[in-house]
């Protein structure tokens, strides 16, 4: 078997064979098997999706193939050739290019820096810069990912490093793209404009192979789809011949829970109040410019907006990672937040409030630290965490175990470094460890993030059961059907201003995507200006 991969471009290959051919692929973490033997096919050409639980192996499977993580057994062909990808160079070399779930760029680095990173060596630095961001400044245009090329990265929200990671695999022309949970920070906008790129790269003869738990997206966007479970290849199908249900009871291996019933509350006391919040623009952020809200016992409130019109910023306000301008955050009576007041996020969860980032591994997890020390953070000054300024272990052990098993995290092994579970059961772990202390108010940013079905069931009714029970939620989503499922009142931001409001039993997406977009849905004369 050579080393790295067959080269694309070579007149030899075999132009009939599947663009990937997986054979017996088998790969251990200690005792944990990841994958078991996957055997799978991938014709050229074709949109292949895979799905599965959180730690079912779909991305270690991908990490696999894109050279990061090496099979303990089994044999890798690309288009007919057996290889053994390496590195990621290799797999560069054979045409793979990769998205990942977590985001591989380099902080401190421009956008322009990061996407022509790793090729110093090669023809893409011998030309000129000006014509690499020409060329990105094209693909920008052709696939509406606009991004600041001459942006740090580390000033851009979330949503904007994934654009980037997207536009990374766009310009070094991969054959074989794989796209891990692409859509997790996307609005529904975003997403159109990802399954046209898809459809794009489709019809050039490009491989896409999708990562997701989002079925209704596999179904639209797949022409096969693989049902992974348990580290095993457990179903193919073809989305004609399937439909969500099948498709979710064969990933979890059962059927679904049932969803909590919404009680008929009255809504009751004021918890939260934002009067008057400001902070200034930064560069390529649009600030926040007079917020004021109120969250109330018995209901839970949603924010949408496209990425970076200042909910990342209204987050860390109200999570005590940020000093407002102007204005004032009040618990109750009592102001915690203001110009003259440093609000402190350990001091807010004495208080009763959880706090679940949107950015789980930047805000809300430490990566090389165990899953144990992760679900002490914040809590870690506290009985039973802590006694006469000790660390208690077994203490520290037993919430973790509980944790663990009651949001099924997997594997369930507390002393493993957060950093080796799959992004989904990082998020299990950090949403355990926010709702095992029973907050009574609740602020989440993007809580299903990456997560599975059966999580996203898991997580919704537990905030509808904490509403239903007198508690008060916060939601920050890019995922607006999530919004209307869970949600009493929707509050939609827009370049740093909460800019409508309504009751989600009265809206519907395409209210919401207009606001989103700076628009009155109200205005009957709108979309027939945006038309023309």
């Amino acid at each position: 078997m050579p080393l790295g991969g067959p080269d694309i471009t070579d007149s030899s290959a075999d132009k009939d064979a599947p663009a990937i051919e997986l054979e017996n692929i088998t790969k251990s973490f200690g005792p944990v098997r990841a994958n078991d033997g996957i055997t799978m096919r991938v014709e050229r050409g074709s949109v292949h999706a895979i799905i599965g639980e959180n730690g079912a192996g779909k991305s270690t499977l991908m990490n696999i193939l894109y050279g990061i993580y090496h099979p303990d057994s089994g044999e890798i062909r690309i288009n007919g050739t057996a290889c053994a990808l390496q590195s990621p160079a290799d797999a560069h070399h054979a045409g793979i290019g990769m998205v990942h779930q977590h985001f591989t760029l380099v902080e401190p680095f421009t956008v322009l820096d990061n996407i022509l990173l790793g090729f110093e060596n090669g023809a893409v630095l011998a030309r000129p810069r000006r014509l690499a961001a020409r060329k990105l400044e094209a693909i920008e245009r052709d696939y509406g990912l606009s991004v600041p090329l001459d942006a740090v990265v580390s000033e851009l929200p979330v949503g904007m490093r994934q654009r980037v990671e997207i536009l990374k695999a766009l310009y070094r022309n991969a054959e074989i793209l794989i796209l891990d949970e692409p859509t997790g920070v996307l609005t529904p906008l975003e997403v159109e404009q990802l399954f046209q790129i898809i459809e794009r790269l489709k019809g050039q003869g490009k491989t896409i192979l999708f990562i997701s738990h989002k079925l209704g997206e596999v179904m639209r966007i797949a022409d096969r789809i693989s049902v992974m479970r348990g580290g095993k290849l457990v179903a193919d199908r073809e989305p004609d011949a399937t439909n969500a249900s099948e498709l979710a009871e064969l990933m979890i291996g059962q059927k679904l829970a049932a969803a909590v019933d919404r009680k008929s509350l009255s809504v009751g006391q004021t918890l939260m109040a934002l009067e008057g919040i400001s902070i200034p623009p930064a560069e390529h952020r649009s600030g926040l410019h007079d917020i004021s809200l109120e969250v109330r016992s018995g209901e839970i409130i949603g924010i949408a907006g496209v990425t970076g019109n200042g909910q990342t910023e209204l987050l860390e306000i109200i999570g005590g990672l940020r000093v407002p301008a102007s204005g004032t955050l009040s618990l109750g009576a009592e102001v915690c937040a203001a110009p003259d007041i440093v609000p402190g996020a350990v001091d807010l969860r004495k208080k009763g409030v959880g706090f679940v980032a949107e950015d789980r591994l930047r805000m809300g997890a430490i990566g090389a630290m165990t899953a144990t020390e992760n679900v002490i953070l914040g809590y870690h000054g506290r009985p039973p965490f802590s006694r006469h300024g000790c660390l208690q272990p077994r203490a520290m052990r037993n919430a973790c175990a509980r944790i663990m098993a009651d949001n099924d995290v997997r594997p369930q092994a507390p002393n493993l470094p957060l950093d080796n579970f799959s992004g989904g059961n990082q998020q299990k772990l950090v949403f355990g460890r926010e709702t095992d202390h029973g907050p009574r108010l609740f602020i989440l940013g993007e809580p299903t993030r990456g997560v599975d079905i059966g999580a996203v069931q898991r997580i919704h009714n537990t905030l509808i059961s904490m509403r239903n029970a007198g508690g008060a939620v916060l939601v920050v989503s890019s995922d607006l059907d999530e919004l209307l499922a869970i949600c009493d009142r929707i509050l939609v931001m827009f370049e740093g201003r909460i800019v409508g409001e309504m009751l989600a039993g009265d809206t519907d997406i395409a209210a919401i995507g207009l606001m989103m977009a700076g628009q009155n849905p109200d205005d009957p004369g709108e979309e027939a200006r945006n038309d023309g």
